[in-house]
């Protein structure tokens, strides 16, 4: 069973993150020839204060 972790900054709506779950469950399990159900795909949410560049944060970037 393939697990796929995704990490995203925070403000994606619901259907985006539907559409994202969809379409890497489709490409692993092509890729890995599973059944897409066998995929299972996580997503965590980042807020912009958790996620840096260069050293700043994505907050202090803003």
């Amino acid at each position: 069973m393939p697990i796929v972790q995704i990490h995203v900054l925070e403000g994606r709506n619901k259907q985006q993150i539907a559409r994202l779950v969809a379409n890497v469950s489709e490409a692993v399990a092509a890729s890995l020839e599973v059944k897409p159900e066998q995929v299972r795909v996580l997503v965590t949410e980042v807020p912009p204060s958790h996620w840096g560049v260069g050293g700043i944060t994505k907050e202090e970037q803003s």
